[in-house]
């Protein structure tokens, strides 16, 4: 008996997936000249094959809600989005903290594609992991917001290829500001850490911003949500 077809999140994810490991091996392993064409010539051609199906919009983005799973936040993400062959992909999810608050905690191994110095993550990779860490600590504690400050502090080298054990919570709330600590953690011992600050967005603050990059972009930016949106009447006060 066949398995039941994939369904669309679980095929792009297994699409991403394979992405992933030609990635590893193209930066990471030695090949000769003419596997590499071979390669290439190949995926070339994949290339072409869907850039000529796809449809010529973006397609819907998932708006992220503070009862999901943390791992479900962002499918597109860089850093957790399952279906992007950019991100590792981190594993998240959510713990009781000692104050009775959910909290961030994950794990992530980062493969050739994130070295910087010989056998490090690239200092970038990680700044850009904890930018992500806050962000959904922040949106578990329903106050999500936009960066405002991310301050790094690289404690010791963070080791390429070994699991890391990751943590993050929300420690504080003024107004519109939320402030959160995260930090990575190699077989106990604390690697990095880092402080954000983010801003809750004002009503229709981010409808203004989307609406503005979607004249300057050189392709489709906006999926059909946001169009809805951009396209509704402005009500007008009485």
């Amino acid at each position: 008996m066949s398995a039941a077809a994939p369904t669309g999140e679980e095929a792009r994810e297994r699409l991403a997936a394979a992405i992933r490991r030609i990635s590893g091996v193209a930066v990471g392993r030695p090949l000769t000249e003419a596997q590499l064409h071979e390669a290439a010539g190949t995926l070339e051609v994949v290339a072409t094959t869907l850039e000529s199906v796809a449809e010529d919009r973006k397609r819907t983005r998932r708006q992220p809600t503070p009862d999901m799973d943390p791992s479900e936040l962002f499918d597109t993400s860089p850093v957790i989005g399952k279906s992007n062959p950019v991100a590792p992909p981190v594993t998240v999810w959510s713990v009781e903290g000692e104050d009775g608050r959910p909290e961030v905690r994950g794990e992530v191994t980062f493969g050739y594609p994130y070295e910087g110095p010989p056998t490090c993550v690239h200092g970038g990779v990680i700044a850009e992991l904890f930018d992500e860490l806050l962000g959904v600590a922040n949106i578990i504690t329903s106050t999500p917001g936009m960066t405002g400050t991310l301050t790094v502090r690289y404690r010791k080298p963070t080791p390429l290829l070994t699991r890391l054990d990751l943590v993050a919570r929300q420690t504080g709330s003024e107004g519109r500001k939320s402030y959160a600590w995260a930090g990575i953690y190699h077989e106990g011992v604390l690697t990095a850490e880092a402080d954000g600050i983010f801003i809750g967005m004002k009503p229709g603050s981010m409808l203004d911003i989307v609406t503005a990059n979607a004249l300057t972009a050189d392709a489709p930016v906006v999926d059909a949500e946001f169009i809805d949106l951009m396209a509704a009447p402005t009500a007008q006060p009485g």
